[in-house]
């Protein structure tokens, strides 16, 4: 098979995962003529998937045999999909070609199990050190791995790429069980928690360093002993979200559990995809893939905001005969909007005397207009004209904001105000 081909079906198999950003790094550049590539992005062309996402990484599986049969799986071993196989050597030339041309930062680099999860995770590894070592690559690579590899193939991973992740799957012990039996969950946590250590270690080595004593080199410029490196971008992993019945509530329970126990740097969030020959017990269209993007702005909720996963979808109640119901993030408002329509009895905010914590609950301010409003208090009074200055959305912020010069007062209920605060519906342009 030519490589062209190759490319175009290992490619399109890893289009389902979601997981590929390429932030967090320390800076790295060939300036001076050292080694090839960057991690700053310069000059980066970027390209789009259909569904809008930005891509600037090589995005490819070394290979979509797979001996697990999880049912979501394009790639399980009983689909019916072409195969391809990449050589190490392959996946080098490549990246350095793409990166070449300018057209991505780095790589991202996943695969199918192949004879068992050693010698896929030795396969693996091996393009990351070959690029690290042999042609002194220094853009990004994140590497996906795979939870049953041995504790010596991970630590190897982290000592090239970027960024490690492990997916997780499905939110519930219950949906992986239904879905991917052969997938272990406890050896999926165990890896999460010893790629935490590691990290956290390097982290401490790195502080050491640096408060160190200064080592002086024969004709070079005295410098501190530079501490080993691991994964410095952290960790992620992925849900795959609409595969089972699992509701948002527990979906955000379980990455609240993950962000708490192993610090990820990210949960990201995949919208199941019908595949072909799909499963019976698979649902047959697609969740709304603004239940994938509600998902993502609760989770920002979670991290930046200082929400409680339970207060942005509180679990329902069980009804007469005792059965709850799903707790699901509404479709038509941003879930921040949500739960100030809920909790009207907070609002007004006074935006010269409240606090922080309440200024970051206020629908349409985020957390960079929110600092600078702290800013511009402390030497004179805000007014609403302050609100336009910042391109804040005035028309969802002063029904809940008091200022200088400007009273809502509370004289609309839930309803109403919902209905004056929520986008007006938009045509979409047919080209």
């Amino acid at each position: 098979m030519q490589i062209q081909q190759k490319l175009a079906i290992l490619a399109d198999a890893a289009k389902y995962d979601a997981s590929c950003a390429s932030s967090g790094t320390s800076k790295r550049n060939s300036v001076g003529g050292r080694g090839i590539g960057s991690t700053e992005g310069s000059g980066i062309c970027h390209s789009y998937a259909p569904d809008g996402r930005c891509i600037s990484l090589l995005k490819i599986l070394l290979t979509n045999f797979c001996q697990y049969d999880c049912l979501y799986c394009v790639n399980r071993v009983t689909s019916n999909v072409p195969r391809a196989r990449f050589s190490v050597d392959e996946v080098v030339a490549l990246t350095l070609d793409f990166y070449r041309r300018n057209c991505i930062e780095g790589l991202f680099l996943s695969s199918g199990i192949i004879r068992n999860p050693d010698y896929t995770m030795e396969q693996v590894v091996e393009v990351a050190r070959v690029l690290r070592e042999e042609h002194d690559f220094r853009g990004y690579i994140h590497l996906k791995t795979i939870p049953d590899a041995s504790p010596e193939l991970l630590e190897k991973a982290g000592r090239y790429a970027d960024r490690l992740s492990i997916n997780v799957e499905l939110p519930t012990q219950e949906g992986l069980e239904a879905l991917a039996p052969e997938k272990d969950a406890a050896a999926i946590r165990r890896s999460m928690a010893r790629l935490t250590i590691h990290i956290a270690d390097a982290k401490g080595a790195a502080s050491e360093a640096a408060a160190g004593p200064v080592v002086s080199l024969p004709r070079a410029t005295p410098r501190r002993a530079a501490a080993p490196k691991f994964a410095p971008a952290g960790q992620s992993t992925q849900m795959i979200v609409g595969a089972d019945a699992t509701d948002d509530a527990a979906i955000l329970a379980a990455s609240a559990n993950l962000y708490g126990a192993y610090k990820l740097r990210r949960v990201y969030y995949s919208a199941f995809s019908p595949i072909p020959d799909a499963s019976s017990s698979l649902p047959l269209v697609a969740p709304p893939m603004v239940r994938e993007h509600r998902l993502y702005q609760a989770d920002w909720l979670m991290r930046f905001y200082g929400f409680a996963h339970d207060e942005i979808v509180p679990s329902a109640a069980p009804d007469a005969t005792g059965v709850t119901g799903s707790s699901m993030l509404s479709l038509d408002v941003d879930p921040k909007l949500a739960w100030a329509l809920a909790h009207r009895d907070r609002f007004p905010v006074d935006l010269n005397r409240a606090p922080r914590e309440m200024l970051l609950r206020v629908p349409g301010l985020g957390v960079k207009a929110v600092d600078r409003l702290l800013a511009a208090r402390r030497v004179r009074r805000v007014r609403s004209d302050d609100l336009g200055r910042l391109h804040v959305p005035l028309r969802k912020v002063l029904p809940f904001v008091l200022t200088a010069d400007h009273q809502p007062g509370r004289a609309l209920d839930a309803e109403s105000l919902a209905a004056l605060v929520r986008p007006a519906p938009v045509q979409a342009s047919l080209f």
